[in-house]
This record gives structure tokens, sequence and C-alpha cells, in this order.
């Protein structure tokens, strides 16, 4: 195998595919990216067996030539050290050629590396998937709704379903739903579609946030295709595999109220900065708590004390309250986490009571909700 490539083309495919490599790996072939060289171009693997990212340099585009392929092949090279070494290369192409017993040399202007590679042939295989089943989404579409749903999973092993993201594809739309049971995020968007099967499926959220880095934000369509055990992630020149979690995702639907005793209009910013302040002094103790009162006028109270720390008090104008008055305690991370996830400049929160799950809407959209259980301090 021999060709030559254009250096940033290679390192931003190099940090692709990177994403999926781990050290913590049983299969010592997959510390490696392989590399194979066709008469169409160059494609660069990574896997640890959950993800697999493969990512495809074109000889040409756009009547550029990108890589000039000498010969055919494919090698495995150890991923650590082949990112730093195309990362720091003097000189903007790369000239990369295996030798006898799988020697690889790597030349750019006056440096050159060898590498001890490793036999492709021994590199596992991508899983084959059936292209029948497949729907389509602009590309930022499909991060934003990753990014108002991803920050919700749980992060603990004792319930593994639940550190994915339920993904439900049923009459052209897609729901995203994710809980780690003391807060859900959900976000719903229409999709085209030419599926007449409903699919349920829950996608781990370490895969959809390295998905989302790697995507780019552009509303070019990116094609996804969903099997019994994988999901495919289609863009121009990538291919994204994950596995599914096995397992049935709790039915989160029961857990959302239908009806509120009080809802609040505020203003995104206000509310944000506010809680933002009052946990400053929550930091300490029992989960960055805040208390959250209503008052006369519309007007609000955020408040945090920890006794050994001091006390923080700050009233807020809302733009209405409606129904009863209230006191409640939440926690302030998973306040600001949802109030980050949500557009629009102003939001609905609908309280049924101070110990029941509260909803946090943005005005006007019925596509997104954030729900946060509230804290028991009163």
């Amino acid at each position: 195998m021999r060709f030559i490539i254009q250096r940033d083309r290679l390192v931003q495919s190099v940090q692709d595919v990177m994403k999926a490599v781990t050290s913590r790996t049983t299969i010592p072939i997959l510390t490696g990216i392989k590399i194979t060289a066709t008469n169409e171009g160059v494609t660069l693997t990574g896997s640890d067996s959950d993800i697999s990212i493969e990512s495809f340099i074109p000889s040409e585009e756009a009547g550029d030539e990108i890589v000039e392929i000498k010969q055919v092949g494919s090698i495995v090279l150890q991923a650590k050290f082949f990112s730093e070494i195309v990362k720091k290369l003097p000189t903007d192409s790369v000239e990369i050629e295996v030798l006898n017993h799988l020697q690889t040399v790597i030349r750019s202007g006056k440096s050159e590396f060898n590498l001890n590679g490793l036999d492709a042939e021994e590199y596992p295989h991508l899983p084959q998937i059936e292209e029948n089943n497949k729907f389509h989404i602009p590309t930022d579409l499909l991060k934003t709704m990753i990014r108002q749903t991803f920050f919700a999973v749980s992060t603990s092993e004792t319930r593994p379903i639940l550190t994915g993201v339920n993904w439900k594809v049923e009459k052209g739309e897609l729901t995203c739903i994710a809980t780690d049971s003391h807060r859900l995020a959900l976000r719903k968007a229409k999709i085209e579609t030419e599926l007449a099967d409903t699919y349920n499926v829950v996608i781990p959220g370490k895969s959809l946030n390295e998905l989302s880095k790697i995507i780019d934000d552009s509303n070019d369509l990116i094609d996804i295709v969903i099997t019994e055990n994988q999901i495919l992630f289609k863009a121009k020149h990538l291919l994204f595999f994950s596995r599914l979690l096995e397992g049935n995702y709790p039915d989160t639907s029961r857990l959302i109220p239908n009806e509120s005793k009080t809802d609040i209009t505020v203003n995104t910013k206000d509310f944000l900065h506010a809680i933002d302040r009052a946990s400053l002094l929550a930091r300490e103790g029992r989960n960055n708590v805040v208390k959250f009162s209503t008052i006369e006028d519309g007007i609000i109270e955020i408040s945090s004390n920890t006794p050994e720390v001091g006390k923080v008090v700050e009233e807020i104008q809302s733009q209405s309250v409606d129904g009863e008055d209230l006191k409640i305690s939440f926690s302030a991370k998973y306040m600001m986490d949802a109030l980050k996830a949500l557009e629009g400049t102003d939001i609905k929160v609908s309280f049924t009571g101070a110990m029941r799950p509260f909803l946090i809407r943005p005005l006007h959209d019925e596509t997104t909700l954030q729900l946060i259980l509230p804290v028991r301090t009163y």
C-alpha cells in the first residue's frame, strides 16, 4: 500500500475515528486505526466494539485531487502514535507506504517515521446492515435533539437501560427521551420516512454524545438505519455504528402530569441566572438544593441556605403566575441543565404540588419538555 494525501483531510478523519478508539479494550487490535486504500480513496476505521466509525476520504472532490493512490492495500496502525504523528507533520502533504513485514513509513517534508503495523485481516469486520429500513433527518436538528436529551441519561450502571436515550419512531415522528429517574428530557420532531414500521430502541448516551461531536452543523440530511441490535448513521463521508442497549425502556408517559395547579411564565435567561447565583451557596451538602416560592404580584423568590456557608435570596419578576401559591425545592444543577437545553426566550413551568414532578416547556412549543422531581426540604 502506498498513497500521498493532503494532511488536513487526514488529520480531520483521524480525529473523527479516534472518538471510537479506546485504550481499555480486551481486543488489542482495536487500539489501532485501520487504513484501507482503494482506487476510490482512503477509508479510516476506529472501533471499540460498542461504537465503530468509518471515515472516507475520496481521491478527488470538486475536481481537486486529495489522495494520489500509488498502490492499494490496508494496514492497522497504533492509534495513539499515528494520531499524534499526523497532527505534527511539517508539510501539507503526507506519504504513507507499507513495506515488508507490515513496516509502515510516514513521510512529510524532511520528516520520516517508521511504525510497526498490524495485519488488517485481523481487524474485526464492521456490522453489515441491510438498508431497507431507514429514515433521514437534517444534521443540525439531530444535533439539537441529542443536546436537548443526552444530559439527562443516568451515569449509574445499576440500571444500564437508563444510560441510554430512548428513540421511538412512529407515524413520521421521532421522539427522544432520556431519564435518570430524578429528571426527564423529551424532544419530538417530524421526520421524513418511508417506514411503515414503528421502532422503539435505546441508544447509549455516550454514542450519541460522540456522534454529535463529529457531525457538521448543516441542514444536510443524515440517513439513520435501525436493526435489531445496531443503529447506523450515514453522513456524507462518514459511517457511525452504535450497538443498542438490550432491555425494555420504562414507560415514561405515566410520569408526565397532564394537569397542573400552578403555572408560571418567566424569562429563561433571568431564571437561569438567578438559579445559578443561588446555587453558589448551595454547593455544599445536599445536592445543591435551591428553594423556590411564589410571593404576591407575580414575584418569585429563589433562595438557598447552607448553615455553615451562608444564605442567598433573590426575587425575580415573572410574566404571570396562575393558580395556587407554591413552595418547592429542587436541584439547581438539574434545573440549570434543563433551562440550557431549551430554546426560546420564555418558558412555562407547570407545578402539580410541592412533592410532585414539575414540567418546564418553552412557551408556544409543544415539541420539547423537561421534567424534574423536587427535593423534600420543607
